[in-house]
């Protein structure tokens, strides 16, 4: 039983989430400037998805050209690893079931113009150059991406009181 835990007849963790997974979020140097970070945040949360790491960073250019590793040789490569450079960033590890495909539901269509209204960027992107926060796009990516940001020591594991009923 974790220490939150006060019940003994809730199961454990392991036993009530099937397909837990973990994925890196980062509150680009727009939203950052703009003043969004508690509103990104508190929607993740609203939706119940774990905050297990969080930190504001200041990219350098060999983090973000190891993080975007997968563009070289694209048109918007080096204009984008100018703009995540360019100012602070918030990268965040979130938690729960199926959290890569609800977070990406949550962020909306990379473009703008083609995000829905209630998504993040629906609600918050300018451009397609600003969009406001990056997410991993798969498990395999969440895995390469997540230890740029965090070490295991970083990310911590809990289960708020609502997961009891989950």
């Amino acid at each position: 039983m974790s220490a939150t835990q006060t019940q003994p007849n809730i199961k454990s963790r392991d036993q009530r989430f099937t397909n837990l997974q973990r994925t890196l979020v980062l509150i680009k140097p727009d939203a950052v400037q703009r003043g969004l970070v508690g509103q990104i945040v508190g929607r993740f949360e609203a939706r119940g998805i774990n905050l297990v790491g969080l930190k504001l960073v200041q990219l350098d250019a060999q983090k973000a050209a190891k993080l975007y590793e997968p563009h070289v040789g694209r048109p918007f490569y080096e204009g984008l690893v100018s703009y995540m450079t360019s100012g602070p960033i918030v990268a965040l590890c979130l938690e729960g079931v199926d959290t890569i495909t609800v977070v990406r539901k949550m962020m909306g269509a990379t473009k703008p113009s083609e995000a829905e209204p209630g998504t993040i960027r629906g609600d918050f992107a300018q451009r397609v150059d600003f969009n406001i926060v990056h997410g991993s796009d798969a498990p395999e990516s969440a895995a390469r991406e997540l230890p740029i940001f965090f070490s295991n020591e970083e990310l911590v594991s809990h289960d708020p009181s609502y997961t009891f009923f989950l």
